[in-house]
């Protein structure tokens, strides 16, 4: 008897979503521990009825939010982008710390993360202690030099070895970014930092942050920032700022 196969013609859609991340491990499937990858794939299998694998622009640490996050998934369903309830009833039944904003269609060669161009980062901090906004904002009380700041906000830029702010043990292939700008503003309440690169090493901006931080306070001068980009030594960096200070919020392609 011959048997002739099937083949099912498979869609391919960007996912455009945000979400809360101080209840999850980040963004990728771990065993054992709760991520937004695991809730958004469990919602859209089950509302499909087919099993449904998300693929995301990056990795996001613990406890750090997204407020612009893109993933792509492949089903055999070709109308996802031009039902209107669809979005409604995933949103419904995920939890109210993840939202799905938009869904497109788009050609089967396009990668959530390797079509990536750019992707930008805030890190948010108040100057006086919060209530209402304190699980999006590190409480730092210390007055900072603005000015060695910026300076060596400006050094980073000229550097794209970054494994003195990189994670240890990772299982990356290169330590090498293109940081496009890195900028820091402030106002009466608060600070916020800026930076735009093609990738992000597992815990960079975190620890950038804590670095100028040191900058800013005179712990760190500026050759001594210098020298800790140049040693490509994690030791030699300041703490990790906290992740709930830390936002995803654009993604460029």
């Amino acid at each position: 008897m011959l048997i002739i196969p099937i083949f099912v013609l498979m869609e391919r859609y960007f996912i455009q979503l945000a979400y809360d991340g101080t209840n999850y491990h980040g963004w990728q499937v771990q065993p054992n521990a709760p991520t937004v990858q695991e809730q958004l794939e469990k919602v859209f299998s089950t509302l499909l009825k087919e099993e449904i694998k998300f693929t995301g622009a990056g990795r996001t640490d613990t406890g750090v939010h997204a407020s612009y996050f893109v993933a792509h998934i492949d089903t055999a369903n070709d109308d996802l982008e031009t039902s209107p309830d669809f979005i409604y009833n995933v949103n419904k039944f995920l939890p109210e710390d993840i939202v799905i904003h938009r869904i497109t269609r788009v050609n089967p060669d396009m990668h959530a993360r390797f079509s990536a161009k750019y992707r930008t980062y805030h890190y948010r901090i108040n100057r006086f202690k919060a209530l209402f906004n304190r699980a999006y904002n590190y409480y730092y009380y210390k007055e900072l030099d603005l000015d060695l700041i910026k300076e060596a906000c400006e050094m980073l830029l000229a550097y794209t070895d970054f494994t003195s702010f990189s994670k240890l043990h990772t299982d990356v292939k290169t330590n090498n970014c293109k940081i496009e700008h890195a900028t820091w503003e402030a106002t009466d309440e608060s600070y916020l930092f800026e930076i735009k690169a093609d990738r992000f090493l597992r815990n960079m901006v975190r620890s950038i942050v804590g670095s100028l931080l040191d900058v800013g306070t005179g712990k760190t001068s500026i050759e001594e920032f210098r020298h800790i980009i140049e040693a490509k030594d994690r030791s030699r960096a300041g703490m990790s700022a906290p992740a709930h200070g830390l936002f995803l919020v654009d993604i460029g392609y």
